[in-house]
């Protein structure tokens, strides 16, 4: 019987080359992942840390009322919704959510085996359709990196658990029409699942989130990892239609997933407070600007400012991603990732994450001898 063949860690592949830009003097300038490079808001660590008691028992899966609710009203003033704590439910971050979603909802519809997800995203959309033993079926993307509806075929329609849309989308920054996704969902049956994580940066027009579109037969997901740099906390929620909300609370609370209590505190903190949003969002279009210009520099052929989120999506020198990569890591000590890891539609581009400082910026275009100003 064959088993399963694990593929790498798509980053683990860049260690090599870490090790050659970290050679630098003043060390690596690592964009390659989208972890937050600034700290988070003093007042929610400030709730973590007065948080202890919180530790003493065992938190609701769901989240504590209180996290629901401060989760419900963010949305609710950011994108003009009417969501109560109960049409909210939390999680562990996110990305655990994102891989382990498909083997759960095949639990509740077991006669279809399809995932489908943008051909350029994420990699953890296809890998848990891959972990559920389930097909991973890409979406073509149009030139403005957004997902085709019109491209799915009908046989992988008939076939679909669920459709993956990610807006602003990771790499490449577009915008998708999510009141199309849903439609499409509720046409066809296919549960949505929208993947909203970088809704605080767009930056071509208002935040927007598919449920404003109604919660039928969708799921919003969201995250504090990217919006208030709260990644080693892993705090996010899930928002949408009231029937799969239940069913995949019930199948979370007996694999007993739960956002440790401190951290449920520290959400709470984070969820209220828009200054700290506002500045990142401030620094985060300072640096696309500036890493831009350093790209262009460093040879790529394009390199536009994204619709959202913090990547820039540079297509390479003669559509070589891996030989940009590694000239990057040997001559100005920048690490960034290869297109391919999300996805073969990616190739020939490689992706940046401006979550480092201006200064160290300046430092990368230094070493290749220019100016970003």
């Amino acid at each position: 019987m064959a088993t399963f063949d694990l593929p790498p860690y798509p980053y683990d592949r860049l260690d090599p080359l870490k090790q050659v830009a970290a050679a630098h003097e003043g060390g690596i300038v690592d964009l390659s992942i989208g972890t937050p490079g600034d700290p988070p808001p003093a007042a929610v660590v400030a709730a973590l840390a007065e948080a202890g008691a919180s530790a003493q028992g065992y938190p609701p899966s769901i989240g504590t009322p209180a996290y629901r609710a401060a989760a419900a009203a963010w949305l609710n003033d950011l994108v003009g919704l009417d969501l109560g704590p109960d049409d909210v439910r939390a999680t562990i971050g996110s990305k655990e959510f994102v891989a382990g979603l498909p083997a759960w909802l095949h639990l509740k519809i077991p006669d279809r085996d399809t995932v489908l997800y943008p051909a350029v995203s994420y990699p953890s959309y296809a890998m848990g359709a891959e972990l559920a033993g389930l097909r991973a079926v890409p979406v073509a993307v149009d030139e403005a990196w957004r997902i085709d509806l019109t491209s799915i075929e009908p046989s992988d329609a008939a076939r679909a658990l669920c459709l993956w849309v990610n807006s602003p989308g990771n790499p490449a920054g577009g915008l998708d029409d999510l009141g199309a996704a849903a439609a499409w969902g509720r046409s066809h049956g296919v549960p949505v699942f929208s993947d909203e994580c970088y809704i605080e940066f767009i930056w071509d027009g208002p935040p927007r989130s598919i449920l404003e579109h109604g919660v039928e037969g969708v799921v919003a997901v969201h995250s504090l990892s990217k919006r208030s740099n709260l990644a080693g906390g892993r705090a996010g929620v899930y928002a949408g239609d009231p029937d799969l909300l239940h069913f995949l609370g019930e199948v979370r609370k007996h694999a007993g997933f739960m956002p440790p209590g401190p951290t449920q505190a520290a959400a709470i903190a984070a969820f209220g407070d828009r200054t700290h949003v506002d500045d990142q969002r401030e620094r985060y279009a300072e640096r696309l600007r500036l890493g831009r210009r350093l790209l262009m520099a460093a040879g790529a052929d394009d390199c536009p400012l994204p619709s959202g989120g913090f990547y820039l999506w540079a297509a390479a020198p003669d559509g070589d991603a891996w030989a940009f990569t590694e000239m990057l890591a040997r001559d100005a000590g920048v690490l960034v990732s290869p297109g391919e890891f999300y996805g073969p539609a990616g190739a020939g581009h490689v992706r940046a994450a401006v979550i480092r400082s201006t200064e160290q910026l300046r430092l990368a275009a230094e070493r290749l001898g220019v100016e970003l100003d």
